[in-house]
């Protein structure tokens, strides 16, 4: 018997195993997939991002989706749409593979439902803690997980308790100048971005060598703040982490208390095994950690384990929003400049955040990703029509050496509703002979309204700049990679999953510590919120286990 077993090993696993091992608990990671590290990742688009080498067989592990068409629900598989909800199966999780952006929530985010009423359709609450309990764990990531970055005062600046970030911010393309000046005219400030992204070493990790494959791709550096780099492979020389990789699990079993008491889950060769644990943590994101949760039935949670309130899969969370995305030519900005590569733009407007006093939110500053095989296969369009030859290939010449796409991507609250949850399908299973997550992934209409005027606000910025072929995309449907919700914690356990210590109301042993506690999700990417969120809960484990306390 281990003291704490860990289904997971991303942004949400990774600070309990880091914190308990180093304070003399026994901790074992439960990882369905393989343990890659600085070697094993290159800047191979065909590997990575077209045929992920890191993510399940479609035909072996999928999902179903409810769309609405026609008014009906429709379900379809990931195998048959090419659709793909899987984020990294990896140790270190989609930690991995993240762009790095890295903003606090603030304040207001805990309290929507007290500072801006309720909407119509929407399941909006407040949060069971508020910032200030969550702001010393957001100290803690930046020094310990590691955040670059230089704050710049604006007006919706989040209460911190230091005036900067330990890490100098990585370093700039000169475009970052140019953003600078349209966000003075247009009267709002650019932020420099905070990045989970290092310039200087930390330990044995080294600086970022701005290879310009940052999204998408694991760092060969060791510069990316991922759960693997920054937490669990310095965890590993304690003596009291152990991961098991290829290791998929299949239910969690429970005694007569309704404590689990163990987890049974398929090796490598496809043999059933079983791990005996005084504390679960579940961490495997948002969907699939709902669908283990429904997946473990028993006599005492017939509807899934610490479901007997209906909640487990509820309220899911995705983000908000959409693209405006611009290009530049050397009209605008001398070509020496504009071609850079591999800089950082690190700039994102959040003036925005609040809105005609509702919730608003942020508008990031990014170039079209790096992946030569995207670009160059855009261009054989022309029109209406296909282009080859001479003509395409003078038109692939000017993309790769002319011109720069400099894409906004923005962030808006994605709004709990009834219409977006996780369940089971019992007449569909993956290759482990488990039934697979149904997602349905209705959107609530305020979505894209609260999008539609941060992307007109931010076309005005590429206008000023002088950006040429401006195009607005903002989207109902969910972007894949930023899950949350469906374990949401609250104080009441008729209509919450987890207590305030993201604790199982009805499982005294059990905590879910990825983006599934989050009732709301704000207007940023999740990952630095979750976190911190994990090292709060990390304190209350070792509370309970009686271990020293350690920072």
């Amino acid at each position: 018997m281990v003291d704490i077993c860990i289904i997971g090993s991303g942004a949400g696993a990774a600070p309990i195993a880091y914190e308990l091992s180093r304070s003399g608990a026994k901790v074992l990671i439960l990882e369905k997939g393989d343990f890659y590290n600085e070697e094993d990742f290159s800047k191979d688009e065909i590997a990575f991002c077209r045929r992920s080498i890191i993510t399940p067989k479609l035909k072996d592990e999928y999902h179903l989706i409810e769309d609405k068409e026609d008014g009906e629900w429709v379900v379809t598989p990931t195998y048959t749409s090419g659709w793909d909800f899987w984020n990294g199966n990896i140790v270190g999780g989609s930690s991995n593979l993240m762009s790095g952006f890295f903003h606090r929530l603030h304040p207001k985010d805990f309290r929507l439902k007290s500072e801006f009423g309720e909407i119509a359709g929407a399941n909006i609450v407040d949060w069971p803690i508020s910032y200030h309990d969550m702001e010393p764990f957001y100290e803690k990531v930046e020094r310990i997980v590691g955040v670059s970055g230089d704050v710049t005062p604006f007006k919706y600046q989040e209460p911190r308790s230091t005036k900067n970030f330990p890490y100098p911010p990585t370093q700039e393309h000169p475009i970052s100048s140019y953003i600078d000046k349209a966000a003075k005219k247009e009267g709002v400030v650019a932020v420099k971005t905070p990045r989970a992204i290092l310039p200087v070493a930390k330990g044995e990790r080294n600086p970022c060598y701005y290879s310009n494959y940052c999204g998408s791709y694991g760092c060969s550096s060791g510069g990316k703040s991922s759960a693997r780099a920054a937490l669990l492979q310095p965890a590993l020389k304690n003596g009291n982490l152990e991961i098991r990789t290829k290791a998929f699990v299949k239910k969690l079993y429970h005694d007569k208390e309704g404590r689990i008491t163990e987890v049974a889950y398929i090796d490598e060769e496809g043999k059933e095994k079983r791990v005996k644990a005084k504390i679960f943590v579940l961490a495997a994101q948002a969907v699939e950690s709902a669908r283990l949760l429904l997946n473990s039935k028993s006599k005492a949670f017939p509807n899934g384990l610490a479901n007997n309130s209906g909640e487990v899969g509820k309220n899911l969370l995705f983000s908000g929003g959409g693209v405006v995305s611009g290009t530049f030519d050397e009209s605008v900005i001398p070509l020496k400049s504009l071609m850079v590569e591999g800089l950082f733009v690190n700039r994102t407007i959040k003036d925005w955040y609040f809105l005609d006093g509702k919730k608003g939110g942020i508008s990031e500053a990014l170039f079209e990703h790096a992946n030569p095989i995207v670009k160059a296969n855009k261009q054989k369009w022309q029109g209406n029509g296909l282009i080859w030859g001479e003509t395409l290939q003078a038109k692939i010449y000017e993309k790769f050496n002319k011109k720069k796409m400099l894409t906004f991507e923005i962030f808006n609250d994605w709004l709990p509703n009834d219409d977006c949850f996780v369940s089971v399908d019992e007449n569909y299973h993956d290759k482990f002979g488990s039934p697979v997550a149904k997602i349905r992934i209705g959107a609530h209409p305020e979505n894209v309204k609260v999008g539609e005027k941060i992307a007109k606000k931010t076309r005005k910025i590429l206008e000023a700049m002088g950006a040429k072929d401006i195009s607005e995309g903002i989207s109902p449907y969910p972007p894949q990679n930023l899950q949350s919700g469906g374990c949401r914690f609250g104080n009441d356990p008729k209509t919450s999953v987890l207590d305030k210590e993201c604790r199982a109301h009805e499982v005294k042993n059990l905590f879910v510590t990825d983006g599934s506690f989050m009732p709301t999700g704000g207007s940023v990417p999740y990952t630095w919120t979750i976190y911190a969120n994990s090292f709060r809960v990390a304190e209350v484990i070792k509370k309970e286990l009686k271990l020293a306390k350690k920072s």
